[in-house]
């Protein structure tokens, strides 16, 4: 919009105050009102979750390691008695529980065959724990094992 001063010349420039006002004015309604876009439904009840909680060493710890060898509380058995072993030391624990723990690289697939075992051997609880097994837990499995079986 052009106009024209008592000198004869042009003015060209936009005044923007007026519309930094509006934008501003905007801005802080916004602030004040977004809260109230979050949904409030009360009628759901988010479970709560239990994060970092120790695993009791009182029960059955299966161990995979990437190679597929399956340990039970540190002893290496066949996988295909895996069953028959965890209903053979259900007896001796303190929780029938059984603790999952493998190497980032085993299939879940084994992970699976383990759930199964511990159901027919009729555990009740199953934690698959959420840190892999190290690969030093893995070499201290396989030396202890070494040792035993050379003693």
């Amino acid at each position: 919009m052009a106009m024209s001063s008592n000198k004869g010349k042009m003015f060209t420039e936009i005044n923007i105050t007026p519309l930094t006002d509006i934008f501003l004015v905007l801005l802080i309604i916004m602030m004040v009102v977004a809260p109230t876009f979050q949904s409030m439904d009360n009628s759901i009840s988010i479970p709560e979750i239990n994060s970092g909680t120790a695993i009791e060493q009182k029960n059955a710890t299966v161990s995979i390691t990437k190679e597929g060898l399956v340990y039970i509380n540190g002893r290496e058995i066949n996988e295909n008695n895996l069953a028959q072993e965890l209903a053979d030391l259900k007896p001796t624990l303190e929780n029938p529980e059984v603790v999952v723990k493998a190497d980032e690289q085993v299939k879940s697939s084994k992970i699976m065959d383990v759930m199964n075992a511990a159901q027919s051997a009729e555990y009740k609880k199953l934690i698959v724990a959420g840190e892999p097994l190290s690969k030093k837990e893995q070499k201290t499995l396989q030396d202890e094992n070494k040792a035993k079986e050379g003693a």
